[in-house]
């Protein structure tokens, strides 16, 4: 029996945020979970934040992941992670999609990017498991960029942490998609979760 099991996806509008935690509600509730999600919508048609949270277990009742208490942190934006670093303890799992998604406020000129070092240090400082992955790329190997997404669910699965079984996320992920492209979308969480097992040898 699962007591409870956080899971912070953050990054900006048109990452494909919203859809992972969909992808995930749905795989834990078709395993039996008890499950409970929220999200954060900034200006996300303009590149702004968007986090969305979701919590698996018996012990969990509220949306809201207290602070200081994500098992696992999916940073699809470097800087949007390191925005939401309050949510991490030590024992978190932080994985990195390592390509830079430059905010709206940025573009801007009303704040400045800090090197991708700098969030690493930072990141470093609240949790000791950090895997980096570019996500981009190996969407692209699967066969499409939009997939940049699904490889980083399936680099959280890779972990071996979730409650979820992968054979539940895959059916999910196929059934969500259409028959064109279902394929692409299967290959990229395949490649994303390989990455993983690898990182974490």
């Amino acid at each position: 029996m699962v007591k409870e099991f956080n899971i912070l996806i953050t990054g900006v509008g048109g990452q494909g945020v919203i859809l992972m935690s969909e992808l995930l509600g749905r795989a834990a509730v078709a395993d039996n979970l008890r499950v409970r999600g929220s999200e954060i919508l900034g200006m996300a048609v303009r590149g702004g934040s968007v986090t969305s949270a979701i919590r698996i277990g018996e012990d969990v009742y509220g949306p809201l992941i207290p602070t200081g208490k994500c098992n696992a942190l999916v940073g699809m934006e470097p800087s949007e992670a390191l925005r939401n670093i309050s949510y991490l303890s030590k024992s978190t799992l932080v994985l990195l999609n390592t390509v830079v998604t430059v905010p709206f406020t940025v573009s801007i000129g009303e704040s400045k990017y800090p090197s991708l070092e700098e969030i690493l240090r930072q990141l470093g400082k609240a949790a000791d498991r950090i895997i980096q992955l570019d996500a981009a790329k190996t969407a692209q190997d699967a066969g499409s960029r939009l997939a940049t997404n699904v490889v980083m669910l399936g680099a959280l699965f890779g972990t071996g942490q979730l409650p979820i079984k992968t054979a539940t996320i895959k059916e999910t992920i196929q059934a969500h998609f259409p028959a064109k492209v279902a394929p692409v979308n299967i290959k990229a969480f395949n490649l994303g979760y390989e990455a993983c097992r690898q990182a974490v040898k």
